[in-house]
């Protein structure tokens, strides 16, 4: 079968995808998988062996991350019920002058992001975003902004939330390199973007007479009764450190020494070091919550893991069947990427990236068929795959609009109609999709082997 037929298919493929997304309004799992069985198809896999590979590659990335994911949702609604997310972001955002508060709310944004989903994390954040405004004399739109920023730049690059958490099973590296290379690249990409942001904002970009909705009701934030129990600022902080660490133990040990021991290969296990956060984050739990209260938390969490699965797993489908079909050297040729195209073969991911986001609205869905379809492209580049992976996640959160659910929930929870949401969550997320894969490029050229 030619190359150019089977790259013919894959864009075939995924038109379908995104087409029954938006128009009978299917679930991104169902679609994944019809388009991935048209794929298998036509590209002469047959209806079996489609169906058999469809089978494998979902169980394949839920044996990689499928408890991973589970263990990580839970520990992000813990955190969120102990009151332990809330009193992380207080400390951030009041241990700075006024001048730069703009950078602590996204830092704040962006430590809670890591274990927390992005609409959870702005629904704990805007009530306090609300007050800092109003301490400090700014316009909403400014910390609406700073938010979106640091909390859509965790989720996209660092794990444990589900793309980040999935890249280095799909593209083949080590999650340590994932994760040490999305908190230096998302801590820069949050400075630079927070700065872009706000000196457009300083030109009178938000019009508060025609950008906000005069009938929305604003959160403000609430002083905790005397009687609640929360845990301190270290204490809250431990069931994102404890990860963190146990995984980088394990890629220091892998690092420095060819026999690792057994110890540094079972904390840096991406179940074990996950769990062990969870666990923590259960601990603090049953002191400020009680047994009831955890379990019913641990339940509530388990209810937005399942869709979240679902969809990374049958991303997991789709591209095991990309790779059953060898179409990444038909794309290697068509598109005649060698092993010295860094730059182009990073556009590429991003361009895929930013279709699927801009067209379905989904960042998951971005960010896990992007990076799956540059899986059969990046052995063939001399660069390391992480890089691959920052740029795909970077085009999957490019463009968010009115097909978003975050778009809502941010504009939404700040009072802003959907000119106000465009000129707010909108432009914050180019900004920093831009910044991201500005550093992306920069890191490449500079240091392809990547750090970790």
């Amino acid at each position: 079968m030619s190359g150019a037929f089977l790259v013919f298919n894959l864009i075939i493929s995924i038109a379908i995808m995104i087409a029954l997304i938006l128009v009978p309004k299917f679930n991104p799992a169902l679609s994944l998988v019809i388009a991935s069985i048209y794929m298998g198809v036509t590209c002469g896999l047959g209806f079996v062996n489609s169906i058999e590979t469809i089978g494998t590659g979902f169980g394949n990335m839920m044996a990689g991350i499928g408890l991973p994911i589970g263990f990580g949702v839970i520990l992000g609604q813990l955190m969120s019920d102990t009151g332990a997310a809330k009193v992380i972001a207080r400390t951030i955002v009041h241990a700075v002058p006024n001048k730069y508060v703009l950078y602590a709310v996204a830092f704040a944004g962006f430590v809670l992001a890591i274990p927390v989903f992005f609409d959870v994390t702005f629904i704990i954040l805007i009530p306090i975003g609300v007050a800092v405004a109003r301490e400090v004399n700014k316009p909403l739109a400014y910390v609406v902004g700073a938010l979106t920023i640091g909390d859509g730049i965790a989720q996209t690059l660092v794990p444990p939330t589900p793309n980040p958490l999935a890249a280095p099973g799909i593209l083949n590296f080590d999650l340590g390199t994932m994760v040490i290379m999305g908190l230096i690249i998302g801590a820069i990409a949050t400075l630079i973007s927070v700065f872009v942001y706000t000196k457009i904002h300083d030109k009178g970009f938000f019009d508060a007479e025609k950008d906000v909705n005069k009938d929305a009701e604003i959160y403000v934030e609430e002083d905790l009764n005397e009687n609640q129990k929360v845990p301190g600022f270290f204490v809250s902080l431990l069931p994102i450190l404890l990860p963190v660490f146990c995984i980088l133990v394990g890629t220091g040990a892998l690092a420095v020494s060819e026999n690792v021991p057994w110890i540094a290969q079972f904390l840096g296990n991406k179940i074990i070091a996950i769990m062990i956060g969870t666990l923590c984050a259960y601990f603090i739990g049953y002191k400020y919550l009680g047994k009831n209260k955890v379990e019913n938390s641990a339940n509530e969490a388990l209810k937005q893991a399942g869709v979240v699965l679902l969809i990374t797993g049958a991303g997991g489908s789709f591209g095991a069947v990309i790779a059953a079909t060898d179409i990444g050297n038909a794309l290697v040729s068509t598109l005649n990427i060698n092993s010295g195209s860094v730059l182009k073969t990073l556009l590429l991911a991003y361009f895929i990236g930013c279709i699927f986001r801009i067209a379905q609205g989904s960042g998951t869905v971005a960010g896990i068929t992007a990076m799956t379809i540059m899986a059969t492209i990046a052995p063939s580049v001399s660069v390391h795959p992480v890089y691959i992976a920052l740029a795909a996640l970077a085009g999957g959160i490019s463009v968010g609009h009115v097909n978003d659910s975050g778009f809502w929930v941010v504009s939404n929870m700040s009072g802003f109609n959907v000119k106000g949401g465009l000129k707010t969550y909108t432009l914050a997320q180019i900004i920093m999709s831009v910044s991201i894969m500005f550093l992306t490029v920069i890191f490449a050229l500079i240091l392809p082997g990547a750090i970790g």
